[in-house]
C-alpha cells in the first residue's frame, strides 16, 4: 500500500482510558510526530530487562530506522497505539499484518507503569481496530520468563492456542469478540471505574483549595463542613493569603502541603481552575471536586472552559466531579466526610443517592434528614462533565454499606451504557430513578448530549427492562426507597390491609386495585383499638399464605398518643417475612417510635416500618416494589444459541448491500429475504411482475389463490397504487383484474406489481427497529392499523431481549386482548410473535449498518406468525459501535456526548 492510498488518520480511535487503579490516560494511533516520545520512553524508563522480553535481545536504544519503523505506520496493515500521561508515552502496542487476516501483536509498557492494565487495554483497542481492518486473528511470539504478557493474551477472554519451539512461546487467537472476551473486559471497565470513585468516598486526606476566613464565603462553608462532620483523615486548606484557616495553617499552594492528597476540593474562580488542575497533578492528587461555577452552564465561553478542564485533568490521570458541584458526602463511620455546601450531613443510613444539580442537592438532604431515612453515600455531579451516574452505579454495586440506590438523572449521556450497568446492579439491589424532561427530553444547562431518535415510551422501557424503579417525583422516589431500605420484598401482588379506619380502609383499598394490587384480606379493627388487637390483627394478616404484604393504617383517638401502637407495628415488623408498611398518625419517613435498632449504626434497622402521610402514597410505593419484586424473580430466558442464527453470512451480505449502494439505501426484496434468513425469518413469498403473462405465471407458480398488488417502492411514488389488490383465484380472474386495474389507473404496463400467495387470516402486527444514536439498536412492537398508530401503542425495548422482555412487549400494548382470544377469537400463537420480536432484535444488535428494519405486515394466527411485508435500509457506519468492544471515557463536552 503505497503512502497516497493509505486512509487517513484515524481520530475516531482516539479515546481517554481508566486504568485498573482509577485514574485515566490517553490513549491514540501513533503518528511521526511520536519520535521523540518514543526515544524519550524506551532509552529512560524502559528496563533493559523489558527490551530484552520485547525484543528477544539485548537492545538498549532504537536506531533511527527502528524509530521510523515503529512511529510511521499505514493504519492497516501496520496498527500502533501510544498510551499518554501528562504529555509522556508511557506505553506503545502494535500489530503488523503478516497473512491475509493474521497479525503478529507486541507491547511494551513502561516499567513503573506495569500493573495497572495497561497491556490489556492496548489488545482490546488493537483487537477493535484490527477488526475494522479486516483481521481476524492476532498471534504473538512471547519468551517463557515473561508471565506478565503471556497472562494478558490468556486472561483476555480469548481461545488462544499454544505452541513452543526454540525457547519461544506462540500464542495465536481470534480476535472475534466472545461472549467471554466482553465478560472479561465489563468486568475490568467495572473494577476500574469502581476505583476511581472508591477513592472520592474513602480518602485518607483531603485539601480544599479556595479555603476562605470570610464568614459565609463558599470556601469558609467548605472547611466548616468538614471539621464538623468530624472527617476521619486529614485536612489541608489552601490560600495563598493566609497563615491559617478556622484554626489549621494554610498552604500557598497545594504542592506545599507535607504529606499526600488523595481529592481536592476546588473553590477558586473559573479561570483559575486549570492551574489548580496543574499543582494537584504535580502533587500526585487522585480527583478533583470543582465547586466553582463559570463553565458550561454559562454558555459557550464556559462550555469551551469546561471541555479544556475535563480535557487537562484527564491528560494528568485526574477524574473530575463538577464543575458546579455541590460536592460529596460519605457518613461511615470510619470515614465521615461531607465534601459539599451542604451544611446537613445526613444521619447513617442504606441508600445511595446521585444526583445533578446543586441547589436540588440542598433540597434533597434536608428532606433526607426530615424523614430519616439516613444516606450511605451522596455526590451531587453538577455539570456531569466527567464522572457521572454510572460510574456511581459501579461503586454501589460492590458497596456493602449501600442497599437501595436513588438517583436524579436530568440528563443520559450514555443511555445503553446505564441500561447494561443498571440492568446486572438491579439483580443485586434497587434502583429508584427520578428523570426530568420525560416528555420534552430537555437537559439543563451545561450538559451536552446528542438527540435521541427514539421516542420518550423507549426510554422509559429502558428503566422497566433495567429493572430500574422509575417514579415521576422526588416525594414518590423517598417514599419508595424508605419501604425497600427497611423491609423485605414482597413475594406477589396480594396485600391485607388492617386499619381503625373505616373510610381509610376503603381508600386504601380503592388505590391498591388502581394500580394493579390485589386486596385480599381486609381486617376494620374498632376506632379505639388496643395494642393486644392491633397485633393480633397484624399476626393473623402476615401468617395468611394469600397475603404478600400488609398495609397499616392507624388514626389515635383524640385523647390516646398511639405510642402502644407503635411498639406493636415496631416489633412486627422487625420479626415479618413480609414487607409492613403503615399510615401511621399522617406522619412521613421512619418516625422514630416505628425504628428498630441498628447494630450497623444506620439512623433505623431493617425491620423499621415506613410510614406515610396518605394510604394512596403507601399503596403507590407499595406496587413500585411489587413491580420490582416481580421483575427480580421472573426468569430471563436465554439467548438464542450459536445455531439458531448466521452472524458472519449475515454480516458478509450488508457489506455486499453497502457495496451496491455506497452512500446507503433500501434493501431490495431479494436482499432482505436473504438477510432475514440469516436469522430464520421467513418473508412470504412474493414474484415481482410487470406485465400481465408475468402475472399468470407467478400465479400458477405460486398454485394461484394470489394477492395482486403494488410493490412498495411504487406506492411511495404513488401512494394511490396502495389501494389496488384483489384476490385472484384462476387466469380468466388474474386477467379480469390486470385490466380492471388498468382501467382504474390507466397505462400499468412497467409500474411494478408483485403476485403473492394468500396468507393464512390472522391479525396483523408489525415489528420496527432502528440505530438510535444514542441508544444504539431501539426495538419496537405494536398491532398494525391506524388506530395503533394515532394512539401510539408501541412497546419498546432495548437489544439484547430476552424471553422476559419480549413477552412483555406483546402485552404491554393496549391493544393486545386482539391476541389473546378477544369476544370469542382464536388465540394466536404469541410465542412465534415473540420469537419474531427477539430474532429482529438480534439482528439489529448484530448489524449496525442496518439503520432501520421494519416487518411491516405480520399476520398472527392460531398456528403460527407469516410475514407478509417487510423493509430495510443500509448506511454506512464509520465507527460501528467501537465503544461497545472497548473500554474509553466518555467524549469530552463540545465533542459528541459525556456520559
Amino acid at each position: 500500500m503505497t503512502e497516497a492510498d493509505a486512509p487517513a488518520y484515524p481520530s475516531h480511535w482516539e479515546a481517554d482510558v481508566l486504568l485498573r487503579d482509577g485514574r485515566t490516560a490517553h490513549i491514540r494511533p501513533v503518528t511521526p510526530a511520536d519520535a521523540d516520545l518514543l526515544v524519550d520512553f524506551y532509552d529512560n524508563r524502559v528496563s533493559d530487562e523489558s527490551k530484552y522480553y520485547r525484543f528477544f535481545s539485548p537492545m538498549p536504544h532504537l536506531s533511527a530506522r527502528d524509530v521510523q519503523r515503529f512511529t510511521q505506520v499505514d493504519y492497516v496493515t501496520r496498527v500502533a497505539f501510544v498510551l499518554t500521561l501528562q504529555g509522556r508515552m508511557i506505553a506503545i502496542g502494535r500489530y503488523d499484518l503478516v497473512h491475509p487476516g493474521e497479525a503478529e501483536v507486541a507491547f511494551l509498557v513502561e516499567d513503573r507503569q506495569q500493573g495497572r492494565g495497561i497491556a490489556q487495554l492496548l489488545l482490546e483497542h488493537l483487537a477493535q481496530a484490527g477488526r475494522e481492518r479486516g483481521v481476524e486473528k492476532f498471534f504473538a511470539e512471547v519468551l517463557p520468563d515473561n508471565a506478565r504478557m503471556i497472562n494478558t493474551f490468556r486472561d483476555a477472554g480469548y481461545r488462544v492456542a499454544s505452541g513452543y519451539e526454540d525457547g519461544v512461546i506462540s500464542l495465536e487467537f481470534s480476535i472475534e469478540p466472545t461472549e467471554t472476551a466482553m465478560g472479561v473486559m465489563l468486568d475490568r471497565e467495572h473494577e476500574a471505574e469502581a476505583a476511581s470513585i472508591s477513592r472520592f468516598l474513602n480518602p485518607r486526606s483531603v485539601a480544599i483549595i479556595g479555603a476562605s476566613r470570610r464568614q459565609e464565603t463558599i470556601g469558609q462553608v467548605l472547611v466548616r463542613n468538614m471539621v464538623n462532620a468530624d472527617f476521619s483523615g486529614r485536612v489541608y486548606v489552601v490560600n495563598p493569603n493566609a497563615d491559617a484557616v478556622s484554626g489549621m495553617p494554610a498552604y500557598r499552594s497545594v504542592q506545599d502541603v507535607p504529606d499526600e492528597v488523595d481529592v481536592a476540593v476546588v473553590a477558586v474562580p473559573a479561570e483559575a481552575v486549570q492551574d489548580v488542575v496543574l499543582d494537584c497533578a504535580a502533587k500526585g492528587v487522585h480527583g478533583l471536586v470543582v465547586i466553582s461555577s463559570g463553565f458550561a452552564e454559562t454558555g459557550e465561553e464556559g462550555r469551551q472552559r469546561q471541555r479544556r478542564l475535563v480535557g487537562l485533568s484527564r491528560s494528568y490521570g485526574l477524574r473530575l466531579i463538577g464543575p458546579n458541584a455541590l460536592g460529596v458526602i460519605n457518613t461511615e463511620p470510619s470515614v465521615r466526610i461531607n465534601a459539599s455546601l451542604s451544611r446537613v450531613m445526613p444521619p447513617r443510613g442504606r441508600a445511595g443517592f446521585f444526583c445533578q444539580s446543586g441547589a436540588l442537592g440542598s433540597a434533597i438532604l434536608e428532606k433526607v434528614e426530615k424523614r430519616g431515612l439516613g444516606l450511605s453515600t451522596f455526590v451531587s455531579a453538577g455539570n456531569r462533565a466527567d464522572v457521572s451516574g454510572n460510574d456511581l452505579l459501579q461503586y454501589w454495586e460492590e458497596d456493602d454499606s449501600t442497599e437501595v440506590v436513588m438517583m436524579y438523572l436530568e440528563s443520559l449521556g450514555n443511555p445503553r451504557k446505564f441500561s447494561r450497568i443498571a440492568r446486572r446492579v438491579s439483580l443485586r439491589k434497587p434502583i429508584v430513578a427520578v428523570r426530568s424532561g420525560r416528555t420534552t427530553q430537555g437537559v439543563p444547562m451545561g450538559h451536552a448530549v446528542r438527540k435521541i431518535a427514539a421516542p420518550p415510551q423507549a426510554v422509559d422501557a429502558m428503566f422497566r427492562q433495567a429493572g430500574v424503579i422509575q417514579v415521576d417525583t422526588l416525594e414518590d422516589m423517598f417514599d419508595v426507597a424508605q419501604l425497600l431500605a427497611h423491609q423485605p420484598l414482597p413475594r406477589g401482588r396480594r396485600v391485607a390491609i388492617v386499619g381503625n379506619s373505616d373510610a381509610l380502609g376503603l381508600l386504601a383499598a380503592d388505590a391498591a386495585a388502581s394500580v394493579g394490587l390485589v386486596v385480599n384480606k381486609q381486617i376494620a379493627l374498632s376506632t379505639e383499638p388496643t395494642a393486644e388487637d392491633f397485633e393480633d390483627a397484624l399476626d393473623s394478616a402476615i401468617d395468611d399464605p394469600e397475603v404478600d404484604a400488609v398495609v397499616a393504617v392507624y388514626i389515635p383517638p383524640l385523647t390516646v398518643s398511639g405510642e402502644d401502637i407503635a411498639n406493636v407495628l415496631a416489633a412486627v415488623g422487625e420479626q415479618s417475612d413480609k414487607p409492613l408498611l403503615a399510615s401511621f398518625l399522617g406522619a412521613e419517613g421512619v418516625p422514630e417510635l416505628l425504628r428498630v435498632p441498628d447494630v450497623a449504626g444506620s439512623t433505623a434497622g431493617r425491620g423499621s416500618v415506613p410510614s406515610y402521610s396518605s394510604v394512596e402514597s403507601a399503596v403507590r410505593a407499595l406496587a413500585k416494589v411489587v413491580e420490582y419484586a416481580v421483575w427480580l424473580r421472573t426468569p430471563d430466558g436465554g439467548a438464542f444459541g450459536p445455531d439458531a442464527v448466521d452472524v458472519v453470512r449475515a454480516k458478509k451480505l450488508v457489506n455486499r448491500a453497502l457495496a451496491r449502494r455506497p452512500e446507503g439505501g433500501e434493501l431490495e426484496r431479494e436482499e432482505l429475504a436473504e438477510l432475514l434468513g440469516c436469522y430464520g425469518i421467513s418473508l412470504w413469498r412474493t414474484l415481482p411482475v410487470t406485465t400481465l403473462d408475468e402475472a399468470q405465471q407467478a400465479a400458477e407458480a405460486l398454485g394461484w389463490d394470489v394477492v395482486l398488488k403494488a410493490t412498495a417502492e411504487h406506492v411511495r411514488e404513488r401512494p394511490d397504487l396502495a389501494h389496488v389488490w384483489r384476490n385472484i383465484a384462476d387466469p380468466d380472474e388474474m386477467r379480469e383484474a390486470w385490466h380492471g386495474i388498468a382501467g382504474f389507473l390507466g397505462d400499468v404496463e412497467g409500474a411494478g406489481f408483485v403476485v403473492q400467495k394468500v396468507a393464512p387470516p390472522g391479525v396483523p402486527v408489525l415489528i420496527r427497529s432502528i440505530e438510535d444514536p444514542l441508544f444504539g439498536p431501539v426495538v419496537s412492537f405494536g398491532l398494525g392499523g391506524p388506530m395503533s398508530e394515532l394512539l401510539a401503542d408501541r412497546s419498546y425495548r432495548i437489544p439484547p431481549i430476552s424471553q422476559r422482555d419480549a413477552a412483555a412487549m406483546v402485552r404491554e400494548v393496549r391493544a393486545s386482548p386482539m391476541l389473546f382470544g378477544y369476544r370469542g377469537a382464536e388465540v394466536v400463537k404469541v410465542d412465534e410473535i415473540e420469537r419474531l420480536i427477539r430474532l429482529v432484535a438480534q439482528l439489529q444488535n448484530d448489524l449496525p449498518q442496518v439503520s432501520a428494519l421494519e416487518l411491516s405486515l405480520v399476520l398472527a394466527g392460531p398456528s403460527g406468525a407469516n410475514v407478509l411485508t417487510a423493509s430495510g435500509r443500509v448506511e454506512p457506519v464509520a465507527d460501528a459501535r467501537s465503544d461497545w468492544y472497548v473500554r474509553r471515557m466518555p467524549s469530552l463536552p463540545g465533542d459528541t456526548i459525556p456520559d
